[in-house]
C-alpha cells in the first residue's frame, strides 16, 4: 500500500486557515452549488446522485437534504461516526431502505439521470443495475458455483454452458477464480472470511451492474483478507462505480478517489480525497480526521 496516501490521516498536514481555499471558485466549483458542501464542480455526468435527498424512519429523521454526485468509474467513500446516515444514504442508493416499514423519503436519487423513485422503476432491475455488498460476508449455505450462479438464473438464464461462463468470468473479476476452480461444488461456507466476502462481490458482478454499493466490505475481515478486498477495489474501477462506506480513514485514503464526510445526517464536506485528508475546507471535518471526536 502506498505510505504517502495514508500519511495525512496518521499526520494530518492541515493549512492554517489564512492559507485555506476560500469556500466557492478555488477548486474550480460552481458558486452555490446545491449541497455539495463545497465539492468542485463534477467534469464528468455524474452516474449516481443524491438531490437534496431526505429519508425518514417513522418521525425520526435520518438524512437532511443531502446532495451528493458520485462520478462513473471512480471510487467514492462515505466516512464519518457511527450513527451518521452514510449506510442509510448508501442503501437508498437502490431502494433498499424500502424494505424497511415506516420509511419516507424527500428529494430525488437518480441513476444516469432517471429517478429512482419514479412509479415505473423496476426495482428488482434497479437492484441488479446497483449491487450491494454488505458488511459481514453472507454466502447462502449452497455450493461455490451455485452462490456466484444465484443470480443469473434468478434473472432466468438456464442455459449451463452460458452459466458456467458467467460463474467463471465473476469469479475472476472478483479475484477468486485460481483460489476456486477445483471446488466450485463444495459448500460456500467451507471458504474462508475473506474468500466468502470475494464470492459475495462476484455474486453481484456475475449480473453485470454499473455501481457496486459495498458497506464496510471488510470490517470483519483479518488485515491479509483486507488487503485483498482493497487491491479488488481498485481493480474493479476500471469497469465499475464504486461507492464505499468506511470507518477505516486509512482505508479511505488509500482506496478512493472522492470522499464524503458525513455528521448528524448532513452532507458536511465532499472532495478528492487527497484535498480532503490534507486541507478540509469545514473545521468539523479537520476536527473528524484528527481524531477530536467520532
Amino acid at each position: 500500500m502506498e505510505t504517502s496516501r495514508i500519511e495525512p490521516i496518521l499526520a494530518p498536514r492541515l493549512l492554517p486557515p489564512n492559507e485555506r481555499p476560500s469556500a466557492e471558485g478555488a477548486r474550480g466549483e460552481a458558486p452555490g452549488a446545491a449541497g455539495e458542501a463545497g465539492a468542485g464542480a463534477p467534469a464528468a455526468s455524474p452516474q449516481l446522485e443524491a438531490r437534496a435527498f431526505s429519508l425518514y424512519y417513522g418521525k425520526h429523521q435520518a438524512l437532511r437534504s443531502v446532495s451528493l454526485a458520485i462520478l462513473p468509474n471512480s471510487v467514492t467513500a462515505i466516512i464519518g461516526p457511527s450513527g451518521c446516515g452514510k449506510s442509510t444514504l448508501l442503501r437508498s442508493f437502490n431502494r433498499m431502505n424500502d424494505l424497511i416499514p415506516g420509511v419516507r423519503t424527500e428529494g430525488e436519487i437518480r441513476l444516469l439521470g432517471a429517478d429512482v423513485s419514479a412509479p415505473a422503476t423496476d426495482v428488482v432491475e434497479l437492484r441488479r443495475r446497483v449491487g450491494m455488498v454488505f458488511q459481514r460476508p453472507n454466502p447462502f449455505p449452497k455450493s461455490i458455483f451455485d452462490n456466484a450462479a444465484f443470480g443469473l438464473r434468478m434473472l432466468g438464464l438456464r442455459d449451463r454452458t452460458e452459466l458456467e461462463a458467467r460463474v467463471e468470468q465473476s469469479l475472476r473479476r472478483a479475484a477468486l477464480w485460481e483460489e476456486v476452480k477445483d471446488r466450485l461444488n463444495r459448500s460456500a461456507l467451507q471458504l474462508s472470511g475473506g474468500q466468502q466476502q470475494r464470492l459475495c462481490i462476484a455474486r453481484c458482478l456475475a449480473v453485470e451492474p454499473e455501481v457496486i454499493l459495498m458497506d464496510e466490505p471488510a470490517s470483519a475481515l483479518d488485515p491479509t483478507a483486507t488487503a485483498r478486498i482493497e487491491e479488488l477495489v481498485l481493480d474493479l474501477k476500471t469497469r465499475y462505480t464504486i461507492v464505499v462506506v468506511t470507518h477505516n480513514m486509512q482505508q479511505a485514503a488509500r482506496i478512493s478517489d472522492r470522499t464524503a464526510f458525513m455528521l448528524g445526517g448532513e452532507l458536511v464536506e465532499h472532495d478528492e480525497t487527497r484535498l480532503l485528508f490534507t486541507r478540509p475546507r469545514q473545521k468539523l471535518t479537520e476536527d473528524y480526521i484528527t481524531g477530536r471526536f467520532g
